[in-house]
């Protein structure tokens, strides 16, 4: 088993760690949380002082960060100069294509292998070890990558050349967030019509307004137990996170020159939720505003 340096503790990286201590790692964790560090360590990882400390003479490194200027940054500081020639990394961020490939660009003239490598599935996948990666990044990084991001995961995809991954994940997340409205106006309008919520999971479920927003993630409490609908819209995955995706697409779209009136809308209505006091609350809970019932401190 390999020597593995972690670098972002939060939601998603917190479980995604402890998955690969669960495949044998070596795990060296660091978070600017101690108390994200303490959670690793109590799942069988060793903190790490600082990221420079954790990517010393590790055979590979993973990244959750928020965003690209961060991904940038730590890359650049922490990553580039102190890991070992021969280091495979793996950035596991939502982040904007440009810096993807930037950073891609930037560890091949170094000499290292390196795939930007977004995720899918959420809180519950990254603890269960069944997300979904989609990886951007020369076929021999990915072919290294696959068997570390497999520890985490259900599904390892090379989507293409540096920034594929990225680019993979703000049209899938778009298409998430469009079938999510789609979805909960949808069952907000059965329920004005009389229709029972479950009746209605019952027909739409096997008839062609079938979607994963509706049986895997429900918006309406009932009809799939394990959905955020049933404790009170707990995330799973924010509106605050579903927003920064949305703008991400948007941004990209406009670089790209591609035309997404959809994704513009899904982006306004995200704001507004959040806006309006849903930031913290899963991304589903937008059922609460389009059926009117949502309420704001």
């Amino acid at each position: 088993m390999a020597t593995v340096a972690f670098i972002g503790l939060g939601n998603m990286g917190s479980g995604m760690a402890a998955n690969l201590v669960k495949a044998g790692h070596d795990v060296r964790a660091f978070d600017l949380s101690a108390d994200a560090i303490k959670r690793a360590e109590d799942h069988g990882a060793k903190g790490a002082g600082s990221a420079k400390d954790a990517v010393s003479g590790v055979d590979a490194i993973v990244s959750m960060l928020p965003a690209g200027k961060h991904v940038r940054a730590v890359y650049e500081t922490d990553v580039f100069p102190h890991a070992p020639k021969g280091c495979l990394m793996m950035d596991c961020s939502t982040i904007d294509v440009d810096s993807a490939r930037a950073v891609g660009e930037a560890a091949a003239a170094k000499g290292f292998d390196f795939v930007d490598a977004p995720v899918s599935g959420g809180v519950a996948a990254a603890e269960g070890g069944t997300l979904t990666f989609m990886v951007g990044g020369p076929a021999t990084a990915f072919a290294k990558a696959e068997a570390f991001l497999s520890s985490m995961g259900k599904a390892v995809i090379h989507a293409g050349d540096a920034g594929a991954g990225q680019a993979a994940k703000i049209c899938n997340n778009m298409l998430l967030g469009i079938h999510m409205i789609g979805t909960c106006e949808a069952f907000a309008l059965a329920e004005k019509l009389g229709l029972d919520p479950q009746k209605f999971f019952d027909i739409s479920s096997k008839a062609s307004g079938q979607n994963w927003s509706m049986t895997s993630y429900c918006p309406v409490p009932g009809p799939v137990p394990a959905s955020p609908a049933n404790r009170d819209y707990q995330p799973g995955f924010a509106t605050a996170m579903m927003l920064k995706d949305l703008k991400l697409a948007m941004d990209a779209a406009q670089t790209a020159g591609a035309t997404t009136p959809m994704g513009a809308q899904a982006e306004a209505l995200y704001a507004m939720f959040d806006n309006m006091g849903g930031r913290a609350k899963d991304f589903s809970g937008i059922y609460k505003l389009l059926d009117g019932s949502w309420k704001t401190d």
